[in-house]
């Protein structure tokens, strides 16, 4: 049984940004939450009604990812009590998994008293993931730009990130294998080329803040976006809205079904109501990058 009560907090993510597929994620103002305290035996509670299901010990994500991270060190978790709430839509290409699995292994870091560098956390949550994009997002919080390999992990990480982003959230779940399923098998080296470049140019134009050109390279994705762009309702009227409101661009959010639409900071509320009343079936919301990634703290009982 653990002694101290504790608490775990892990943002929510965008990915890919258009050209960068699997490799560039963006933590957003939307958090899981997670009070750890003492328990003889596993004990799971989501206080969010779309979670409620998850709350099977067997197989949980958070806890998937804290047994993984013991075992990696050689040690055994000891049961706890989980209380969730998280503001992060399930299933709307948002990282809710990503921060499941975040929120895993800063568990078992805790519980195990384990002291993991941020390079250990995202060694593992990549492992899991498969690509570092949403994860290392989740764990460090701001820009993230990584490189994986399956043998080596690189990742270039900007903590602040100054612009204001824009949501647009379907109510329907589409789920990532789904949209990995529309994928082709193969690229023509000259469709390779351009999507490379593209991926190279807004890398460095968001390290270097120029969002204005960040922007234009959102639509240059020759990767993934051309092949999923058709099960997003009004996809090029919405890109047309955001050229006219100012925006910077727009892409898909990781595998979707959610738009990401990067503004200028303090735009991000007008931006936000304008396309809401012009696409009403799209959750429309305001928000920040989160410059904090998973973080946890003692907690008074």
């Amino acid at each position: 049984m653990i002694g101290k009560e504790f608490s775990i907090a892990v943002p929510a993510s965008t990915a890919n940004l258009g050209p960068g597929f699997d490799s560039i994620g963006l933590a957003l103002d939307l958090h899981l939450n997670i009070h750890v305290s003492p328990a003889d035996s596993w004990q799971l509670v989501y206080k969010t009604p779309e979670y409620a299901h998850l709350s099977g010990v067997e197989d949980n994500l958070i806890l998937q990812a804290a047994e993984r991270t013991a075992a990696a060190y050689g040690k055994e978790l000891p049961a706890a009590k989980l209380e969730i709430d998280t503001d992060i839509p399930l299933g709307r290409g948002l990282g809710s998994s990503a921060s499941a699995i975040a929120a895993g292994i800063e568990l078992a870091n805790r519980l195990l008293d384990l002291r993991m560098s941020d390079q250990e956390k995202v060694q593992i949550g990549t492992e899991m993931e498969g690509h570092p994009d949403n994860i290392s997002a989740s764990l460090l919080g701001g820009l993230t730009i990584s490189y994986y390999d399956e043998e080596q992990i690189e990742t270039v990480h900007v903590e602040q990130v100054d612009i204001g982003v824009v949501l647009l959230i379907p109510q329907e779940i589409f789920l990532t294998e789904e949209s990995r399923s529309l994928l082709p098998e193969q690229l023509q080296h000259a469709e390779s080329v351009r999507g490379s470049a593209a991926a190279n140019v807004l890398s460095a134009a968001m390290v270097g803040g120029d969002w204005e050109k960040a922007g234009k390279l959102m639509s240059k994705d020759t990767f993934h976006q051309p092949y999923r762009q058709n099960r997003f309702p009004d996809f090029k009227e919405i890109g047309e809205a955001c050229q006219k409101l100012g925006a910077y661009g727009y892409a898909i959010s990781g595998a979707g079904p959610s738009l990401f639409i990067p503004v200028r900071a303090g735009d991000e509320q007008r931006i936000a109501q304008a396309l809401g009343q012009l696409f009403p079936h799209y959750e429309s919301m305001a928000m920040k990058p989160a410059r904090s990634g998973t973080k946890s703290h003692e907690t008074v009982a």
